[in-house]
């Protein structure tokens, strides 16, 4: 089930965040964040203050977690995208997190087919979407459920240097 998250959640959303950072430090997962900077705590807070911060809950425990909104990074005013759309036809989903614990069992896929209906049912036919080039398996999955990558622009990003931003998108209908 995927629903709002509450101020109950946030403890597990950090928790996945944390976990997801220790993935990488030992080498097991490769997306470009750093601990202490993004992810963290906070930017769940955030998320949860802004009325957008979502989470699927799996077995009675949070499995994932992502923000879903119609804010777009200044980064992509920089996008020559391929479908041009006005910023109230935009749907952004953000932070896509998937417990590395549970991962593998399509709470990420799930997600994404949230986020869609979500957008559609709030107007939104486009989709935009972005990770860190160096995040080859969210790029992946966002590439096999049809995002299409527009562009890669070297930037700071949610605090993090040198990060080279893939941004993609999908239109819905």
């Amino acid at each position: 089930m995927i629903r709002l998250a509450t101020a109950a959640d946030i403890p597990a959303v950090a928790a996945i965040y944390e976990r997801i950072h220790d993935a990488e430090a030992a080498g097991r997962l490769t997306t470009g964040w750093l601990r202490g900077i993004y992810p963290t705590e906070r930017t769940a807070k955030a998320a949860l203050a802004a009325g957008d911060l979502f989470v699927l809950e799996a077995g009675g425990q949070i499995a994932a977690a992502a923000r879903i909104n119609r804010e777009q990074v200044p980064v992509y005013a920089q996008v020559n995208w391929k479908y041009p759309a006005r910023d109230d036809e935009v749907m952004v989903l953000h932070t896509l997190t998937v417990d590395p614990l549970l991962a593998g069992r399509g709470h990420g896929r799930a997600f994404l087919m949230f986020y869609e209906s979500y957008a559609l049912e709030r107007g939104c036919p486009v989709l935009r979407i972005d990770t860190n080039e160096k995040n080859a398996a969210a790029r992946a999955m966002y590439a096999l459920h049809g995002y299409l990558e527009s562009a890669i622009l070297p930037t700071v990003f949610n605090g993090i240097p040198g990060v080279n931003l893939v941004c993609m998108e999908k239109r819905l209908g």
